[in-house]
């Protein structure tokens, strides 16, 4: 958060947003744990709707702190009694990073445009300025990806990629989900680069995570802007 140290009311903020931040990535473990991964540097685990209000509670916190970091609008889930939310935690019982799931029916493929020429940094800066196209045409999915957040010093540690992967493990009972089954939700520019990298191509699947749609479009488009 950027604010003037000078300005007591910019101080007020960043001491409140601080707080909040705080509180959010706080874990303080509880009885029943769904745990779904073990690693060297923390464990992934799931909540369900139907937990306990404490769990839900929490889940929320960290919800509307994610939303602010990844600068959504404060939007919950289309379908909250079908939501899943898988959580990193680390060792000293912080939430690293967070995955929030959903039913869907229907994604849209990203269309893909020619790469420039350039350096891999050049590359990487029009990545995150471009505007995305999609297809008007619907694809079959399962799983809809309505937000993935990792702390930020947290990064480049391959916790997204572990959350996802427990996603496509445990998001269907005795099924384990394939790639293009999982639509994102209008992805931010990291957002973007990451799930180009783990799909292992730009044109991944996405949708409309507050109507679990894509929105209209004139019947004469063929493809459509997506916000960058």
């Amino acid at each position: 958060m950027l604010y003037s140290a000078a300005n007591p009311e910019d101080e007020s903020q960043h001491l409140l947003f601080h707080n909040q931040f705080v509180s959010a990535v706080k874990y303080v473990g509880w009885k029943k744990e769904r745990i779904l991964g073990e690693f060297p540097d923390g464990k992934i685990i799931l909540v369900l709707p139907e937990d306990p209000k404490y769990a839900l509670k929490k889940v929320e916190e960290i919800r509307e702190m994610v939303d602010n970091d990844l600068g959504f609008q404060q939007v919950g889930t289309k379908c909250p009694s079908q939501t899943k939310t898988f959580l990193f935690i680390t060792n000293d019982k912080k939430v690293a990073g967070c995955l929030i799931a959903e039913h869907i029916n229907e994604g849209y493929r990203v269309i893909e445009e020619p790469e420039p020429e350039g350096s891999e940094r050049e590359k990487v800066m029009f990545e995150r300025q471009r505007a995305w196209c999609c297809s008007t045409t619907a694809e079959p999915a399962l799983c809809g990806i309505s937000r993935i957040w990792v702390v930020s010093m947290m990064r480049r540690r391959a916790i997204a990629s572990r959350l996802v992967e427990c996603l496509r493990n445990n998001f269907i009972f005795g099924s384990y989900l394939s790639k293009d089954e999982i639509a994102f939700s209008d992805p931010t520019p990291d957002g973007k680069l990451f799930a180009t990298h783990y799909f292992g191509t730009s044109q991944f699947l996405v949708y409309n995570f507050v109507s679990g749609t894509h929105p209209k479009a004139p019947k004469t488009d063929s493809v459509m802007a997506l916000d960058s």
